[in-house]
């Protein structure tokens, strides 16, 4: 007979740390060159005017600017970053 009581083995109780994808600067939004703009897997959305983009996809800003969005149908969808004196001028 045992003299201590069976522990029982769990086999759950796991999980994977989440990998933060998603927009991180939305439409509008003044930008710092360097900033992360989207962090996706694959292109979800694509590099435009005054973005770059890394070996994971990411997107950032190349220059100072204000974020904006643009969908072009089957080119797929783009980030832009415009220069902060002709954001201002546009408005």
């Amino acid at each position: 007979m045992a003299h201590k009581k069976g522990l029982g083995s769990t086999k759950n109780g796991r999980d994977s740390q989440s990998q933060r994808l998603g927009v991180k600067r939305f439409e509008g939004q003044q930008v710092l060159a360097g900033n992360v703009l989207v962090r996706q897997r694959g292109t979800k959305f694509k590099a435009g005017a005054g973005v770059g983009m890394g070996r994971d996809f990411t997107l950032f800003a190349l220059t100072d600017g204000v974020v904006t969005f643009a969908d072009k149908g089957r080119m797929g969808r783009f980030v832009l970053v415009k220069a902060a004196e002709l954001a201002k001028a546009g408005d």
